[in-house]
């Protein structure tokens, strides 16, 4: 992913790192499973192909908001999480966002 060369405020390269269709949702669930693999991944996320998720994956590792562990062996097993310190904090920020629909969806509904 590339970022701009100058950003006037820090929400902006926030939103450039985390924005796009599927990253919330592979926050989302790397929160809910802990770490959790591949396919685990590709399984509860409806509707994302492999590759795009091992592109989001890669961009979400960049910015330190994701890792991985490699285990040794055959077959190869590799397991992604959320990073203490970004990856938490990303989560938080999804969580206040996702309030904020429910409230909007609840107020639609009422009227």
């Amino acid at each position: 992913m590339k970022l701009r060369k100058e950003y006037t405020c820090p929400l902006e390269i926030t939103h450039d790192i985390l924005k796009g269709k599927w990253k919330g949702i592979i926050i989302w669930q790397l929160n809910y499973n802990g770490r959790a693999s591949l396919s685990t991944l590709e399984k509860e996320i409806n509707g994302i192909s492999q590759k795009m998720l091992l592109e989001q994956l890669k961009e979400l590792k960049e910015f330190g908001i994701v890792d991985k562990i490699q285990y040794e062996g055959y077959p190869l097993k590799v397991e992604y999480f959320l990073t203490e310190e970004r990856g938490k904090k990303a989560f938080e920020a999804f969580k206040i966002m996702q309030e904020l629909g429910k409230d909007y969806i609840d107020e639609k509904n009422k009227k």
